[in-house]
């Protein structure tokens, strides 16, 4: 534990009492719970930092669309501002023009425009803790590399809700792995949800000042410098090395970092000092980048999508067909 966490260990049972006083409060009516009018599915996390949240988004409206479902995706946006962030651009340009958006801290505010406009398929993206929007089915998502953010909550560890709170869930989607039996055993003491994998697959790199073919850039073999401003950036590096990457440098921002210039011919010098050709970022970042953004190396980012083992079973339970599921 770093002298942080000392500090601010003491905060933590606190902020864990009020959590399981919010959940009951809600339990028991005493909080009100809005429904919109139509089927919502909740994707969501127990910790802070990336878990996959907007793969499993996109993944799950790419499928309700293609059905011919009326699709709209409520977020809140970078700070429950309304702003479009980044993670808001990168859906819209990969979701058909149909998929429409809500973006605002009040999503069921928002969910009522779209139900205006004929949305009656909502998928509520980090919707776990959003308990003022009833939801018909319940994605947890639970990262292998770091299920539970070291078993402190928030403010000294990473957990946003005690891991009790996994029995609200209706499916458990384990990210980043193909098999944790461990992850799945810490997983029942808490909750009966079917249990899912996923993994983040490459679907090729694009030029980041342009729209490259991805049979046009270099090697997975040439010398790349990594840089991201995500919320889990050690699954980025994680991820590059499983693909085949060979990263001879690399350099984390906050989350949802608004590059400048000349932080981009920092990185360039950074990249040319480790002896690599070429900078790599997420599709994220991407969005983040200054206009007319380059520098003397070239930028590429890499676009993934998610890789769902028994994504047919999980279908099921999101459209409501499972045995059991909410109709």
């Amino acid at each position: 534990m770093s002298w942080q966490q000392t500090l601010l260990a003491p905060l933590s049972p606190l902020y864990e009492a009020a959590s399981r006083l919010r959940v009951r409060a809600y339990r028991s009516k005493l909080f009100t719970t809005r429904k919109l009018p139509g089927r919502v599915v909740s994707v969501g996390n127990l910790t802070v930092g990336g878990t996959g949240k907007t793969p499993m988004v996109l993944w799950i409206a790419e499928r309700l669309a293609a059905t011919g479902k009326s699709v709209g995706i409520l977020t809140r946006g970078y700070r429950g501002s309304g702003s479009t962030s980044d993670e808001v651009r990168l859906l819209q340009s990969r979701l058909p023009p149909s998929v429409k958006f809500g973006v605002g801290a009040n999503r069921f505010e928002q969910g009522s425009v779209l139900a205006h406009e004929g949305v009656d398929w909502f998928v509520l993206d980090d919707g776990f803790q959003h308990l003022k929007l009833a939801r018909d089915v319940n994605v947890l998502l639970i990262d292998a590399a770091n299920p539970f953010g070291g078993g402190r909550l928030l403010p000294a560890g990473r957990l946003r809700e005690p891991r009790s709170a996994m029995s609200r869930a209706d499916a458990i989607v384990i990210t980043r792995s193909e098999h944790a039996p461990a992850i799945e055993s810490a997983i029942r003491h808490d909750s009966s949800a079917p249990i899912f994998y996923s993994q983040a697959k490459l679907d090729g790199l694009f030029s980041a000042d342009g729209d490259a073919s991805a049979a046009a850039t270099p090697s997975r073999d040439a010398k790349w410098f990594a840089f991201c401003g995500v919320g889990n950036p050690d699954a980025f590096a994680a991820d590059l090395k499983q693909w085949g990457f060979n990263v001879t440098g690399k350099r984390a921002f906050e989350d949802h970092h608004a590059y400048t210039q000349a932080e981009l011919d920092a990185l360039a010098l950074a990249a040319e000092r480790a002896g690599a050709a070429h900078l790599i970022c997420t599709e994220k970042d991407k969005f983040n980048l200054p206009p007319g953004a380059g520098t003397r190396l070239p930028i590429f980012y890499c676009r993934i999508s998610m890789r769902v083992d028994r994504e047919a079973d999980l279908m099921r339970l999101v459209l409501g067909d499972a045995p059991g599921a909410v109709k």
